[in-house]
């Protein structure tokens, strides 16, 4: 996944902006973006404060590790599945 060259922090910022007045097409010139990235921003920031975004970031991250943990379990499993199944 490609990284974003904001912070949660500035999106959260630019969401707040937007709401406070400032045209759409404003704020995207401002910051550099397309309207595109802008509302898919704010499809997933929209209603956050800076605090929500920092616990939704921490969950996401242990999701993947819990994630990757359960791949390599699963993984193990057929291992020794396919060593049982075979006759010696």
């Amino acid at each position: 996944m490609k990284q974003s060259r904001f912070t949660d922090e500035q999106i959260i910022g630019m969401i707040k902006e937007q709401e406070s007045g400032i045209p759409t097409a404003e704020v995207c010139r401002k910051y550099g973006i397309s309207s595109a990235s802008f509302y898919k921003y704010k499809a997933k920031f929209d209603g956050l404060d800076v605090s929500d975004a920092r616990k939704l970031k921490a969950l996401e991250e242990e999701n993947a590790k819990l994630k990757k943990l359960l791949a390599e379990q699963m993984l193990d499993n057929a291992v020794l599945k396919d060593i049982n199944s075979k006759k010696w």
